[in-house]
């Protein structure tokens, strides 16, 4: 990293809330952000957005009649990103670069276009353009009018904060000086569902909603407790110190390890241990204050996440937390949704723990937070911010 990079608006929409009070405010209760849903055959605990929050998507979709065949995941992204730069003050002349990422893109699109193709033998002509990854920076550019570059990728669940990595990359390489970054997800279809539940990573039926069906970050869990949810996260970068930015970004991490698994990372998560090395570069391992974790809730990869940050830290450990227990795994934006917990962790002075993990102490002073993620395909994202 050539040069630090400071986060100078934060925009998201989830479970949590969709204002920086709202999300602070959840964060503060202990009360996990799930609900049951129906699904055709099978019913499954899932985290999605509050009424609030769907009306007023629905309203935005309702607002342009080109808005009316984009996909969820699509909203999300125009919606806050139409905060964020307010947020920043950037105007359509800053051509600003953006990149937006999913892990799955317009899933619930996609799964209703194919269904028409299925009982009819034939595809509505809009099927291609509004089901491809594209269509979540290329929208919000035309929605906000920049001319800057437009880049949108999966990297399963790593992917918002290879965002991240990509906008460091733009601005410190001098091409663009401004870029909007982050992930969208709105995976609650029963397909994706089923999909993730035919892995058996997901949490059981009968769990009880008021009793943290999600044990990320728990050693001790005796079965794998993935929930699903939807949300999107966007962060505005600016090259350098920026008087008011909301964080520093001083360091980043990023590696890829052979897989094992198809669905999993090694047991001592080599992948995080690389990145997180890279991250911690010009610092002491000491000077951490808090790990914000990527823990999904399965019983393998949280214990090699774990295990990876005992290696680095040597078992002298930072305060660790995660909002997985709280949210669910929103795949592609749940790295963005993790490094605005960090944030928020850092502008208000107080850690957000996990409840069911009693034996931490609190943290006196909040300087340092290193966020990570990893997904499918074993490649880690490491990021560290500084107050």
């Amino acid at each position: 990293m050539y040069s630090p990079v400071s986060i100078v608006a934060l925009s998201s929409i989830s479970s949590l809330g969709n204002t920086q009070e709202e999300v602070w405010n959840s964060y503060k209760n202990n009360q996990a952000c799930f609900v049951y849903r129906d699904f055709p055959n099978f019913k499954a605990i899932i985290s999605q957005l509050s009424s609030q929050s769907k009306e007023k998507i629905k309203a935005l979709r309702n607002s342009n009649s080109k808005y009316k065949s984009l996909d969820d995941s699509v909203l999300f992204s125009i919606y806050i990103g139409r905060e964020a730069i307010v947020q920043a003050g950037w105007g359509s002349t800053d051509n600003f670069g953006i990149n937006i990422g999913s892990s799955r893109g317009a899933t619930q699109l996609f799964e209703s276009y194919h269904e028409t193709f299925i009982k009819e033998n034939k595809v509505k002509p809009l099927s291609s353009p509004t089901t491809t990854l594209g269509n979540l920076s290329s929208w919000v550019a035309q929605d906000l009018k920049t001319k800057g570059p437009e880049i949108s990728h999966s990297i399963t669940c790593s992917t918002a904060l290879h965002s991240v990595l990509n906008g460091i990359a733009w601005i410190n390489s001098g091409m663009c000086k401004k870029f909007l970054v982050g992930g969208s997800e709105a995976p609650l279809t029963a397909f994706t569902v089923a999909q993730m539940k035919a892995l058996k990573i997901y949490s059981e039926e009968d769990m009880k909603i008021d009793e943290f069906p999600c044990k990320a970050l728990d050693e001790n869990k005796g079965a794998n407790t993935m929930i699903l949810g939807e949300g999107a996260a966007l962060a505005c970068l600016e090259k350098g110190k920026q008087d008011g930015a909301l964080a520093v970004i001083e360091g980043i991490g990023y590696a890829t390890e052979l897989l094992e698994h198809n669905v999993s990372i090694s047991a001592e998560a080599d992948c995080f241990k690389e990145s997180m090395k890279m991250a911690l570069k010009n610092h002491n391992p000491d000077d951490i204050d808090i790990v914000v974790t990527h823990t999904p809730g399965t019983v393998k990869g949280d214990l090699s996440e774990i295990k990876a940050i005992q290696s680095i830290f040597n078992n002298k450990l930072p305060f660790l937390t995660t909002n997985k227990w709280k949210i669910g795994h929103t795949l592609g934006a749940s790295g963005m949704l993790s490094l605005e917990m960090a944030v928020l962790m850092l502008q208000n002075q107080e850690e957000i723990g996990v409840p069911f993990l009693k034996n931490q102490n609190p943290v006196k002073k909040i300087n340092n937070i290193l966020v990570n993620a990893v997904g499918f395909g074993g490649n880690a994202v490491s990021i560290l911010l500084s107050k």
